[in-house]
């Protein structure tokens, strides 16, 4: 099976999008960095080494240093499609990062958007 054009996406492409979805609804750019950090645990540093290396959505959800275990806990849909219902072990990465991006934007607070 092929892989989804997304895959080969650079995550920095894709970042100033969602910077700007925050903070179109007042949000800010520090918490979708707080967002993806705890997703995917890169550090604030190693997030911006991924981002100047234009690193792919693959790789970067590949070799990411810790994926939250809390992960699993985001549900809902996303592009007309269940989070918890992709088998695709990377697109499902991705669309977690959307729908926890998409929740800050519905000005949800960040304590529920982090599953604490």
């Amino acid at each position: 099976m092929e892989k989804h054009r997304i895959y080969s996406v650079s995550v920095a492409s894709v970042y100033p999008h969602y910077v700007a979805k925050a903070e179109k609804k007042g949000r800010t750019k520090a918490e979708v960095d707080e967002i993806i950090c705890w997703l995917t645990g890169y550090g604030p540093q190693a997030l911006d080494d991924q981002l100047a290396k234009n690193t792919s959505l693959e790789n970067f959800f590949a070799q990411a240093p810790r994926m939250n275990p809390s992960r699993s806990l985001i549900t809902g849909v996303i592009c007309g499609v269940r989070v918890e219902e992709i088998q695709d072990t990377t697109m499902r990465e991705i669309r977690y990062l959307d729908k926890l991006i998409d929740e800050l934007a519905k000005g949800k607070a960040m304590e529920k958007i982090l599953r604490k």
